[in-house]
């Protein structure tokens, strides 16, 4: 349980899963805009993390600018409960608080 904990509470990491869960596979640039707010630094470390944990998939493919694209692969695709059961609770609490996200 601690090591998958630290996993997630890393800065933007569930976020980031969380919008490859909602929108599929991406290429960094439309992940950087979904992701609003984050550094092109920081994603890229992000990423390369999730990707040493098996929690993500990177497809490049070469060609003029590169095509770099990532999602979930089958461990991240197991978070998809959890990460569903997240936004559920976010957006109940939101409410609550009489804001709309």
């Amino acid at each position: 349980m601690d090591a998958l904990l630290r996993l997630l509470m890393g800065p933007w990491t569930t976020y980031i899963l969380w919008v490859l869960r909602q929108r599929g596979p991406l290429r960094f640039g439309a992940l950087k805009r979904e992701v609003g707010g984050i550094s092109a630094r920081m994603l890229t470390e992000r990423l390369r993390m999730l990707e040493q944990a098996q929690v993500i998939f990177r497809e490049h493919h070469p060609s003029i600018p590169p095509e770099v694209t990532y999602g979930l692969n089958a461990r991240g695709q197991e978070l998809g409960s959890v990460l569903d059961a997240l936004d559920s609770l976010a957006r109940r609490w939101a409410a609550e608080d009489g804001r709309t996200h």
